[in-house]
Formats: C-alpha cells, structure tokens, sequence
C-alpha cells in the first residue's frame, strides 16, 4: 500500500486567528530592536523569519541573532495566547477533516506551515487539532526562508517516520494562498487550495492549484479532493 504524505497549512487553513497573531511581528520587532516598527509588510503565506528578515531590511537593521528572534516570535505568541482562545477558532469543518483523515491506514498527515513548530504547536493545541497530526512529520518556519524548501523537508522527515518514500506523486499540501500553491508547484507536491482565507477560488485556480475548495464544511468533498489529486486508484477509497 502506497502511502499518501498529506501536509496542512494552519492559518487560514484550519485556524482563524482573528487578527490576534498580526501584532506578533511589529511587537517582536520592537523588544529586539529597540524600535517601533514604522512599516508594515504582508504576512499570510509566508514564513515567520521571512516576514521578520523584510522587517529588519525596511528598516535597515541587520546583525540580529536568529536565536534572539526565534525566543521571541515564540514568547509573543505565548502572551497572546489568551486573547488567540478568546476569539480565535478552528474554521469550520476543519476537525471532521482531520478527524477523517486520520482514520485512514493510507494517508500520513501533518503541517506544513510559516509557523516555528513551537507557534504550530500552541496553535493547534489551542482549538483541539494537535490530536490528528503528527508534528515529527511536518516542516515549520524555523527550516526554511522560502516556504517552497519546506515540502521536501517534511517529506525527508516522513520518510524517517514511516519508512516510506515520498515524492510529487504522493504528497499532498492543503493551503489557502497563492503562496501555498506555489510551494507545492516548486517544491514538489500537488495542492488542493481552500477560499477560507484571503485569497478567492478564482485566485486559487489561477495560481495553479489541483483542486479548489470553497471552506472544508463538506468532509466528503475534502476527501474527494484528495483522493483525486494524491490518492492512486490501487489505495482503498
């Protein structure tokens, strides 16, 4: 039985933060710098060392550790975990998904996320999704810059896990950005987008993604979705 490598983006995705985690990155600039951060920069669908490496350059400030901004990326988010319990939550449908997705013998399922595996895992563990995902089988923002890099990360990790090899044909990411579609085209996955964040499915489609779902309400169609793009005809259904 070939094993399917399913890899889940979370903002967005399956979390709506409520705009909490948005002041993470201008507050964390601030404690390292000093400064107040006077520019703002998009985040959704990148990596969070991406998102503070612009900040530093807009500002022109250089030479700070990466350790220093890894401790506080993730010690910010633990200040506003409250407030993230409060008025975040699980999208729709998302739990029944994974939930699903679990139960099946063929498919391995973690994250692949901007996120420091740290700031997944509070995340996840927030709104009770931890439980369907292996966490030593995904890639974070702390492995890579570019999101593109962190397919094959968590493939290699996957292998490790399971014992199996995993490539293009067999890896599937689930995201709600162009920039998670074009991690997949890049790094080597195909892609079922989800028009539950900021981007439209026309968007999405544009993009380049395998199959386009309106939110994940519909467990069946998720699972349609996947089996289409990743699952091979000889798995069960």
């Amino acid at each position: 039985m070939k094993r399917l490598l399913l890899l889940w983006d979370i903002d967005g995705t399956l979390i709506d933060s409520d705009h909490v985690c948005e002041a993470l990155y201008p507050h964390a600039f601030e404690r390292l710098t000093g400064r107040p951060a006077l520019h703002r920069v998009t985040i959704a669908g990148r990596t969070e060392l991406d998102i503070m490496d612009e900040l530093f350059a807009r500002h022109g400030v250089s030479g700070i550790d990466p350790g220093l901004v890894t401790a506080e990326l993730a010690a910010q988010l633990h200040r506003r975990a409250p407030a993230l319990r409060a008025t975040g939550r699980a999208l729709p449908g998302a739990v029944e998904a994974l939930r699903a997705l679990a139960a099946r013998e063929d498919v391995a399922q973690s994250v692949l996320t901007g996120n420091l595996r740290a700031n997944a895992e509070l995340k996840l563990g927030l709104f009770g999704l931890a439980a369907h995902l292996d966490p030593a089988a995904g890639a974070y923002g702390g492995d890579a810059r570019e999101r593109a890099a962190l397919v094959p990360v968590a493939r290699r990790r996957a292998a490790a896990v399971y014992g199996a090899g995993f490539d293009a044909g067999n890896t599937v990411l689930i995201g709600d950005t162009p920039r998670d579609v074009q991690a997949g085209r890049v790094g080597g996955a195909r892609v079922v987008a989800v028009a539950s964040g900021a981007s439209s499915a026309a968007e999405l489609r544009a993009a380049g993604a395998d199959a386009v779902l309106a939110d994940l309400r519909d467990t069946a169609a998720v699972l349609r979705a996947v089996r289409a793009v990743g699952l091979t005809s000889g798995n069960p259904g």
